[in-house]
C-alpha cells in the first residue's frame, strides 16, 4: 500500500500533526493485517520447550524468546537443532524418506530428484498444506516455479511442514506433508509431485483452518494424488503417516535456523510460512509487500529473471548457484 503523503501548509499545526499520526497508525495496522493474511507464524506451535521455559502462550512467547540476547538465542537454537539432528540420524530408513536431505528438503530439478542443475540458483519453499498464505503463494507461483524447473533455470527445494495439525480435526497437515515425502520417495517423476502439491493447494480443495475446518478423508487425498499422475500403488499408501517421527523432528528444528527468521515486519524474529529462500538467503516477503510487490514478482527480481524469460531453456537467471540474491 503506497504511503499517503499529507501536505502540511500550516507548519506546527497540532491538528495536522495528529491527522498525520492517525493516518500512519491506520497504515501500520493495515500493513500488519496484510502480513498476517500472507504468513502463518510457526512460533510456539513447534517449540514446546520454549513454551515451558516462558510459561506463556502463542506468538508472544516465541517472539519474547527471540528478543533475548543474541548469544543466548544462537546457543539455545544450536543446542535444540543439534539434538533434533542426532535423533533424526537414529531414525531407521523405514521412518524417514531417503530422498530428503539433512534439513528436510526435497530437491527437484529438470534432471530429477537430488540432481541439481549446475550454476542454477536454488529456490527453497517452506510450507504447511493448511496454511492460507501458502495456498495463496502456491496458486500464484507454483506453475511458474515448475516451468523454471523444467527449463533448468532453477533448482527447487521443497520443505513440507506440518505444524498446523492442531487446527484440523484429522491430522491433515501431517497426512499431506507425509504424503509429499512418500510420493517423492516412491515415484521417480517429480512432475507428479509438483502437480499433487498444486492440487492440494487449489482454491476449491484446500480446506479452511480452525473453526471452519471440514475433515478431509484419505480417499479424497488419494484421488488428488492419482489425478496428479501418481500410481495407485503409491497413492494408496501415501497417507498413513509413516514418517510422523521424522516430521516431528523437522518441525522442531527447522524454526531454529537463523536464516529462516523474518527480518522485518510484525513477525520479525520468528519463522512463518510461506518462507522462501534463494541460495539459502531469505526472501523478505514483508519488505516486498511494502514495495507493492507480489512474492513471485519479488522472487523473479531477486534471481534476475524477466517474466518473458520464464520457462525458456537457455535463458538463465542473473543469479547463479553461488551468488547472493539481488536486493529488493
Amino acid at each position: 500500500m503506497p504511503k499517503i503523503q499529507i501536505q502540511d501548509n500550516q507548519q506546527g499545526n497540532p491538528s495536522s500533526t495528529r491527522q498525520q499520526r492517525n493516518i500512519e497508525k491506520r497504515e501500520r495496522a493495515l500493513r500488519e493485517a496484510r502480513e498476517r493474511r500472507q504468513q502463518t507464524i510457526i512460533g510456539i506451535v513447534v517449540t514446546v520447550i520454549v513454551m515451558a521455559m516462558l510459561a506463556a502462550v502463542g506468538v508472544t512467547a516465541y517472539q519474547a524468546f527471540y528478543q533475548s540476547p543474541q548469544t543466548n538465542i544462537e546457543r539455545t537454537q544450536i543446542e535444540r537443532s543439534e539434538k533434533s539432528k542426532k535423533q533424526l540420524k537414529k531414525l531407521g530408513a523405514k521412518y524417514k524418506p531417503e530422498v530428503a536431505n539433512s534439513k528436510g528438503g526435497i530437491l527437484i530439478s529438470k534432471l530429477g530428484y537430488n540432481k541439481p542443475v549446475a550454476k542454477a540458483p536454488t529456490v527453497a519453499t517452506y510450507f504447511d498444506p493448511l496454511c492460507p498464505g501458502c495456498g495463496n503463494f502456491n496458486r500464484e507461483a507454483d506453475r511458474v516455479l515448475a516451468a523454471m524447473v523444467r527449463a533448468g533455470q532453477i533448482n527447487l527445494e521443497i520443505h513440507p511442514m506440518s505444524f498446523l495439525d492442531r487446527i484440523s480435526t484429522d491430522k491433515y497437515s501431517t497426512r499431506v506433508s507425509g504424503a509429499i515425502a512418500y510420493i517423492a520417495n516412491n515415484d521417480s517423476n517429480p512432475e507428479h509431485l509438483l502437480q499433487f502439491i498444486n492440487n492440494i493447494f487449489a482454491k476449491n480443495f484446500q480446506p479452511e483452518e480452525g473453526d471452519d475446518y471440514k475433515p478431509v478423508s484419505n480417499e479424497k487425498l488419494i484421488e488428488q494424488a492419482k489425478n496428479a499422475g501418481v500410481d495407485d500403488s503409491v497413492a494408496s499408501k501415501a497417507f498413513d503417516r509413516r514418517y510422523l517421527e521424522w516430521q516431528n523432528l523437522i518441525n522442531k528444528y527447522t524454526p531454529d535456523f537463523m536464516e529462516l527468521l523474518n527480518v522485518s515486519g510484525s513477525n520479525k524474529g520468528s519463522m512463518t510460512t510461506p518462507t522462501v529462500t534463494i541460495n539459502g538467503k531469505l526472501l523478505d516477503i514483508n519488505a516486498a509487500s511494502n514495495k507493492n510487490m507480489h512474492t513471485l514478482e519479488a522472487l523473479l527480481h531477486c534471481i534476475g529473471l524477466n517474466k518473458d524469460q520464464i520457462g525458456v531453456e537457455g535463458q538463465m537467471p542473473k543469479v547463479s548457484s553461488t551468488d547472493s540474491p539481488i536486493d529488493l
